[in-house]
């Protein structure tokens, strides 16, 4: 007699342990997507930090009043676009990552071209444009990976 729980999908679906740490074994799509959820990770710090600077739990003495208008507006901004991006990049959605690239771009464009809101920092720079070119190098190779 045949095992009757055999044509059970729920009981033929193997659990994944480790399949997030098997890098080598991993097509570049999946590489793609374990990159999408560390930044989506990384953007939800970014988000809830910004947060917590506009709450007045972290930051300056005189909390987010004392600030001046154009780090006021930068930071409610960033404290917004960071924590959509995490969610559509946690999703692996499409808009995910059209969010998460808006909002590195426009950091680095703030870091670069207005210094007196955030300062200029090249290690947050670096580091968003080290983001954005390992972004577009596990897209391309995914995109090849499947060609129509």
């Amino acid at each position: 007699m045949s095992n009757p729980r055999a044509d059970d999908a729920i009981e033929n679906i193997r659990p994944a342990h480790g399949a997030m740490l098997n890098w080598a074994g991993t097509d570049w799509s999946g590489r793609l997507a374990l990159f999408l959820r560390v930044m989506a990770c990384i953007s939800m710090i970014k988000g809830l930090y910004s947060w917590a600077q506009v709450c007045g739990i972290i930051g300056e003495e005189g909390g987010f009043e004392a600030h001046i208008q154009s780090w006021q507006v930068t930071t409610v901004f960033f404290s917004v676009i960071d924590l959509v991006a995490a969610v559509g990049l946690w999703l692996v959605a499409p808009w995910g990552a059209v969010v998460w690239l808006t909002s590195t771009v426009s950091l680095i464009v703030v870091h670069v071209f207005l210094p007196q809101v955030y300062g200029t920092s090249v290690v947050v720079i670096g580091l968003n444009v080290v983001a954005v070119a390992a972004y577009l190098a596990f897209a391309l190779m995914a995109a090849r990976e499947h060609p129509r």
